[in-house]
C-alpha cells in the first residue's frame, strides 16, 4: 500500500492496543477529512479498554484539528474544528423528535461502531464540526466534548444559586463540572481524593471535601463523576428527601442499588452524557473557564500505550496524544 494511502492510529482490540498503520479514511460528500492537531484521553477510553463495550477499531473522540479536504464544502479546508461526537441518521423517531444524540441508528465516534480521531486523520460529517474561535488554543480547544458535557448538567439541572451542589469526583470530568457549576453561584463542593484535584479546585475558589467529611441528607444536588461504585453510593447518601443525583459516569459492569431508600426519599436519578459545543465554546473564548488547567503531558501517537498508562495512573487528569 502507497504510504501516502498509510497512517499511524492507535488501535484496540480484544481488550489489546497496538499502534498500527491503517489506511487513511476516505470522506463521503457530506463529510471532512481533518487532521489531527490534539485528542484527549477520556476516561471512558481506559474503560473501553477494560471492556466496558465491545469496541474494535481507532479509539479516540476528544480532538481538535485541521480540515484538510471536505468534498461538499471545499471552503472549508484550512479550519480549525471540534466535533460532537454522535453520528446520526436523521431518520428515525429519535432523530425526527430533535433527539439526535439518541438516535437508533446512531454511531459514535471512537465509541461505537466508527473509527476515532487517535490516529493522524480521521472522517466526520459537515453537521457535526464546530469552527474554534481564534482566540482559543489548541490545548484548550482539545477540551471542547468533555466542557460540553460539563455543560449538560446545567441543561438538564434547574441549579439556583441558593442550591448545596455537591460534585462527587474532581478527575478529569469533574474538574471541568465544577467550573461550570460554580458560574451559578451555587453553595458548591466537590470531593477530591488527590491534592492536586484540590488545590486546582481551590485556587479558583471552590470548596473541596474529604469523602469521609460529606455530610449525610443535606445536598439538593449531587453529580457523580467517579465511574466508581462508591462513588455512587457516597452519592445517595449525601442527597437530600427528594433531590436529584446527576450521573455522568459510565460504570463497568452493574452496581448494588437500593432502589428502596431512592423511592421513600422521592430522589430523582438523570443520566447525563454529551452536551452542546456551541456553549462550551462561548465559556472558553470569553474566559469563563480554563479547561486547559486538567491537562498533565502529551505524547506523541507513536507512544500512544505510553500515554495510556499515563492516564490510567492514580490521580492523573488529562492526558493529550499528538501526530
Amino acid at each position: 500500500m502507497d504510504n501516502a494511502n498509510v497512517m499511524n492510529a492507535l488501535w484496540l482490540e480484544d481488550g489489546r492496543l497496538s499502534v498500527q498503520q491503517v489506511p487513511v479514511p476516505q470522506p463521503a460528500e457530506n463529510e471532512a477529512l481533518i487532521g489531527l492537531r490534539l485528542a484527549g484521553i477520556c476516561g471512558t477510553d481506559l474503560e473501553l479498554v477494560e471492556g466496558y463495550y465491545p469496541f474494535a477499531g481507532v479509539l479516540g473522540h476528544e480532538f481538535v484539528g485541521d480540515v484538510l479536504a471536505c468534498p461538499g464544502k471545499p471552503e472549508l479546508v484550512g479550519q480549525r474544528v471540534v466535533g460532537e461526537i454522535n453520528l446520526s441518521c436523521g431518520r428515525c423517531e429519535q432523530c425526527l423528535n430533535l433527539r439526535p444524540t439518541h438516535c437508533s441508528r446512531r454511531t459514535v465516534l471512537g465509541i461505537v461502531n466508527r473509527h476515532g480521531v487517535f490516529g493522524e486523520r480521521f472522517a466526520l460529517p459537515v453537521k457535526n464540526l464546530h469552527p474554534v474561535p481564534e482566540g482559543v488554543d489548541d490545548e484548550t480547544a482539545v477540551l471542547t466534548e468533555p466542557l460540553a458535557a460539563a455543560c449538560q448538567c446545567l441543561e438538564q439541572l434547574p441549579v439556583k444559586p441558593r442550591d448545596r451542589v455537591l460534585v462527587v469526583g474532581a478527575g478529569r470530568l469533574g474538574q471541568l463540572i465544577a467550573q461550570v457549576l460554580s458560574l451559578t453561584g451555587c453553595r458548591l463542593s466537590v470531593v477530591a481524593k488527590y491534592s492536586r484535584q484540590r488545590s486546582l479546585l481551590n485556587e479558583r475558589g471552590i470548596r473541596t471535601v474529604e469523602p469521609e467529611n460529606v455530610p449525610h441528607r443535606e445536598w439538593d444536588v449531587v453529580v457523580e463523576a467517579t465511574g466508581d461504585t462508591s462513588g455512587f453510593e457516597l452519592a445517595t447518601r449525601a442527597i437530600r428527601p427528594l433531590g436529584t443525583i446527576a450521573l455522568k459516569s459510565t460504570y463497568r459492569g452493574a452496581i448494588p442499588i437500593d432502589f428502596s431508600a431512592l423511592v421513600v426519599d422521592e430522589i430523582s436519578l438523570v443520566g447525563s452524557r454529551c452536551g452542546p459545543f456551541a456553549p462550551a465554546l462561548r465559556l472558553m473564548a470569553q474566559s469563563l473557564v480554563e479547561p486547559r488547567v486538567i491537562v498533565d503531558c502529551a505524547y506523541p501517537l507513536k507512544s500512544g500505550i505510553k500515554a495510556f498508562e499515563q492516564a490510567r495512573s492514580p490521580g492523573a487528569l488529562k492526558v493529550l496524544l499528538h501526530p
